[in-house]
Formats: C-alpha cells, structure tokens, sequence
C-alpha cells in the first residue's frame, strides 16, 4: 500500500514534498541572486538558462504531483484543529499550489515576451517553443514589463507562503505536539492508528 489513507501519506506524495520544497526554495534564492547580476554578462546568460531548465522540471512536477493528489487525497487534518486553522490551513495550500503554478508559466511568458529573443534550450539540450503573448498586452516590452511583475510579486507572495507553512509546521509539531509534521517526514502509522 502506498498510502496510509487514516494518518498519512505515502512515500509518494511524500517523495513529491520534498523534492518540490527543495527546488523552489532553491529557485527563490537563486531567482533573488540573479537580479542582483549584470544583465548582459556572460556567465548572468547561463544561469538564466538554468533558471529557466528547472522552472520547467518544477512546472513539470507539479502536473504529476496535482494529479497524484487528485487520486490519492490528502489525509484530514487533526480533529483538534480550529475551524478556522482548518480554513487558513486550505487557503494556504491552495495559495502554494497556484504558485507553485504561475511562478513558472509567468517566467515563461516573460521569456516569451521578451523583445530580445533569446530561446529557452532546457539545460542545453532541449529548446522549449516561446508561448503566444496576448496582443492585448501591447508591445513585446511592456508584455514582457507585465509578466516581469507578475513573476516578481508572485515569487514575494510564495517566499511569504513558504515562510507560514514552515511556521505552521512547527507550530504543530512543538506547540501542538500533534502527527502534522511527521506524517510529512513518515509513512509510520500516527499515535492511536492501528
């Protein structure tokens, strides 16, 4: 069984966390770095191809990953929990999951857009078509303006959300003392499961 459907989840969804949690923390900090690099520097090409190589690896997750989960839901929350931390605690997943989306797509657009030209060739090997930009946008430069907020906003909005479902998570696990944090890091069945 790959899933625990009373407590837990499964080395799958498991497997998916993490690995999504470590990119995209990844890809902020590298996405901050590099704004604060050179534009037409060499070395500042390369790293926006790579940017851009793992944008689409963690685009590429998420489809497999959303539907995972619409096959194999995730396990209730604690019965402990308030209405409304229950409410917050949707909200907030919803919130990541968009993001989790639109990061990529804008960066993709953005390239797209932008008036320069430049191809996305996914770590060097495989180029990637440029996205039909809406007409409606205006010229290349301010649709290429247009997603650029979008993907600079949205990456603050999920560095926020990242920041709250970190908290969350200790909140629970230290201060509620309950499974929410351990049923992320182990298939083992939750206190009181049989």
């Amino acid at each position: 069984m790959l899933r625990n459907t009373s407590s837990g989840y499964g080395r799958i969804a498991i497997a998916f966390h993490w690995t999504m949690a470590v990119l995209i923390v990844g890809m902020l900090a590298f996405g901050l770095y590099m704004t604060t690099l050179p534009p037409t520097a060499a070395e500042t090409f390369q790293l926006y191809q790579l940017h851009k190589s793992v944008g689409f690896v963690v685009l590429t997750l998420a489809v497999f990953r959303l539907g995972w989960r619409l096959v194999n839901p995730s396990p209730k929350l604690p019965e402990g929990m308030h209405p409304l931390e229950k409410l917050a605690a949707h909200l907030g997943h919803a919130g990541l999951y968009a993001l989790i989306f639109a990061m990529p797509i804008t960066g993709w657009f953005m390239a797209s857009a932008s008036p320069w030209g430049i191809p996305t060739v996914l770590f060097n090997v495989q180029p990637v078509p440029h996205l039909p930009v809406p007409d409606a946008l205006g010229t290349k430069e301010q649709a290429e303006a247009f997603f650029k907020i979008l993907h600079k906003y949205g990456a603050f909005l999920l560095i926020a959300l990242v920041v709250v479902h970190v908290a969350a998570a200790l909140k629970h696990h230290f201060i509620a003392r309950d499974d929410t944090l351990k049923r992320m890091v182990s298939t083992a069945p939750a206190k009181g499961d049989s």
